[in-house]
């Protein structure tokens, strides 16, 4: 509400508002009050411009509404809009026969205005305009109005005793609640009542027609004799003044009566169609392209005969034309969209009847790529092929890890955006990331000017800064000595992080078994001998699981059984037995670390090391790390310290402790730099040269 209106006005529109029938209550007596009381000319106008508002607002609400009975007030609006129309005649009747000898303006400016618009300077023409449209609302409008509302009334009754019985048929089958029942039971009656209801309102809107009629005959004849005999009007004034005048008000109260009947008649004529009127005819009349093609065909026939104007015909045959193409293309669209979602169904009807083992397995690496991606496996014209990567990416991860990863599932999922892909380790969803597929990715760490055009973004592996270019300035970010990576290479990349941080959980019972008795079959007499006789299966998996979890290779699986051999007797302890097998990888692990000639190392000082050997609590297998959090919150502090100073010179050395407490130290290092090795003494091979860059406190 406008915040400059005066309060008393603002807490009266309050006050309206919130009651509502207090308003339609005064709205009525103001009505009975124009038929008793003469209205001045600006009164008038305000009346007759609210007349036309609401007839306007009534054609409006009954196109966009969804159903008839959405509006089942409107034979109460349509009584109470045809009383307020009456109402306006005889205020302006009044007006007419007492003041027109004054002008055409005697009855306000609306009348007045709509008067001489409608005669142009022709009183012949204006009558005859005027009659027209009373007898279009009469005849056509009205009167078919009303006969579909009273035969819509009739077959409502007549079908009400079997749609009671359909609803207590469907109630008794246990189809639909008592709740439901009810209220169909009341939409039936409502339906019946509001046809019914309109049946008899239409009769109104007939009648006001007829009233039109009298009280323009009435205000030409008796307004002339008055200005004539009473006023002394010259008869040609006079015709031409109550002429005008009596056109006026008749178009000004006709015009709304018209629209208010179109809207009756689309209200009643709406049946069995769902949703608005517009949406509704779109829908219905598109379902036919043959029709605007036959259309347009005629039209332009039309348009081609001589003596036919060529322009307007030749217009609407190119609008048909282009209408009935278009329907054609979505029809066509929608069918294939419909058999695309048949046989989707039918997939997953088959999906469905698998057996239940099937449904519940789970892949152990997934890549879903979005639907703009699947020419990287689609395409047989593209290289690098992204499933080609994968299959490859399987060779290096056996070569460097010793297993073979399971197999990866590449699906497209159209839930996804149109260029994102997603990698799920067991079901979960790992990382996802988005790319270009017509681009290439210019990775540019310094995040500075790379000198070359393109969309500033991050790789989704690590983060860093990059561009999206175009492909023919390849050769030109090569000359830069700039990094350009394809997109497959994007995803495989970001594959081969995750499934490096994830190998320890990837290698299951399944593939433990598989590794020792399929891939390993010289070692056929070993395994013979250990499993289960000394160890289970599962136990082997954690052994192997704890390798893998610290980045080492179980490629050499002959050595690693013959650790758990030796171990086995001594302890059940899977870590001890773990540190074991370590120290018979020291060969191994000592050849993995070296940079240059040297392992580079960092070792602990005597007094933590002392420190973790007093911390730790229990004898065997209940060996547990007892440090006080303080001492814990020191270590990390040095180990932070010393790391960092070491980065700036461009060193990542190991960190050596004694063979005793290395699991405890690599328990705390994994949580705050998951990516330094923690070495042994045991570990490091005899003939390994070390190279020490600090102590660590």
């Amino acid at each position: 509400m406008p915040a400059n209106l005066p309060p008393a006005l603002t807490h009266f529109l309050e006050r309206l508002g919130a009651n509502r029938d207090l308003a339609l209550g005064m709205g009525i007596v103001a009505i009975i009050a124009m038929l008793i009381l003469p209205l001045p000319g600006w009164l008038l106008d305000l009346g007759l411009a609210l007349s036309i508002t609401l007839s306007v607002m009534i054609l409006m609400t009954a196109l966009f509404i969804e159903k008839p009975l959405d509006l089942s007030a409107f034979p109460t609006i349509l009584l109470i809009a045809t009383m307020l129309r009456l109402g306006l005649n005889l205020a302006s009747t009044r007006l007419i026969l007492g003041h027109g000898h004054e002008g055409t303006h005697a009855a306000g400016g609306v009348i007045g205005a709509f008067g001489e618009f409608l005669m142009g300077g022709e009183t012949a023409i204006g009558l005859t305009i005027f009659l027209i449209l009373i007898v279009i609302n009469f005849v056509v409008i009205t009167k078919g109005a009303g006969r579909i509302a009273e035969v819509a009334a009739r077959f409502s009754l007549d079908a009400m005793p079997g749609k009671q019985m359909a609803i207590d048929a469907d109630l008794n089958a246990g189809m639909i609640t008592e709740e439901q029942a009810r209220e169909r039971r009341a939409e039936i009656e409502a339906e019946s009542g509001f046809y019914g209801a309109m049946d008899g309102a239409s009769k109104f809107v007939k009648g006001d027609a007829v009233a039109g009629l009298l009280i323009t005959a009435i205000n030409i004849v008796v307004g002339l004799a008055i200005g004539v005999f009473s006023h002394g009007v010259s008869l040609a004034d006079g015709f031409h003044t109550y002429t005008v005048l009596t056109a006026g008000d008749g178009l000004v109260s006709q015009i709304p009566a018209l629209i208010v009947s179109t809207a009756a008649g689309l209200l009643v004529s709406k049946g069995g169609v769902k949703g608005n009127t517009g949406s509704a005819l779109g829908a219905q009349l598109g379902r036919y392209p043959k029709a605007f093609g036959m259309a347009a065909f005629l039209m332009g026939a039309l348009a081609l005969l001589p003596g036919l104007p060529f322009v307007p015909f030749a217009a609407f045959a190119a609008l048909a034309g282009f209408a009935g193409w278009r329907m054609h293309r979505r029809a066509q669209t929608q069918s294939a969209q419909e058999r695309a979602s048949a046989a989707i169904r039918e997939a997953q009807a088959a999906v469905a009847e698998q057996p239940i083992a099937q449904t519940l397995a789970i892949d152990a690496v997934r890549i879903e790529i979005g639907y703009a991606l699947l020419p990287m496996i689609n395409d047989s014209e593209r290289e690098p092929r992204l499933d080609d990567q994968v299959r490859a990416l399987r060779r290096q991860m056996a070569t460097e890890f010793g297993f073979v990863l399971p197999s990866v599932r590449i699906v497209d999922n159209m839930a996804l955006k149109a260029n994102e892909y997603v990698i799920s380790i067991k079901e979960t969803e790992a990382a996802r990331g988005e790319i270009r597929l017509d681009r290439l990715l210019l990775i540019n760490p310094g995040g500075g000017p790379a000198g070359l055009p393109g969309e500033p973004t991050r790789e989704p592996v690590f983060g860093l800064p990059a561009l999206w270019i175009d492909r023919e300035l390849r050769d030109e970010a090569g000359f830069r000595g700039l990094t350009v990576v394809e997109c497959g290479t994007i995803i495989t990349t970001h594959l081969t992080e995750l499934v490096k941080e994830n190998v320890a959980e990837l290698l299951s019972y399944t593939e433990t078994q598989k590794l020792l008795t399929e891939v390993h079959r010289d070692a056929e007499k070993l395994v013979a001998d250990l499993v289960p006789a000394k160890v289970s299966i599962s136990s082997v998996q954690r052994i192997l699981q704890n390798l893998l979890a610290e980045g080492v290779s179980i490629r050499d699986i002959p050595s690693i059984l013959e650790g758990i051999a030796e171990a086995a007797p001594l302890t059940a302890n899977l870590t001890q037995m773990t540190e074991h097998v370590r120290a018979r990888l020291a060969r191994q692990i000592s050849a993995a670390q070296v940079r240059g000639d040297a392992i580079p190392v960092v070792t602990l000082s005597p007094d933590w090391d002392q420190a973790f050997a007093d911390s730790i609590t229990g004898q065997g297998d209940d060996r547990q790390l007892a440090m006080a959090p303080s001492a814990l919150q020191q270590f990390i502090a040095a180990v932070r310290e010393t790391y960092d100073r070491l980065a700036q010179s461009g060193e990542i050395p190991c960190l050596l402790t004694s063979p005793s407490i290395r699991p405890f130290v690599r328990s705390i290092i994994e949580r705050i730099r998951p990516n330094t090795v923690v070495l042994s003494q045991n570990e490091i091979h005899a003939r390994a040269r070390i190279r020490a860059l600090g102590t660590i406190g």
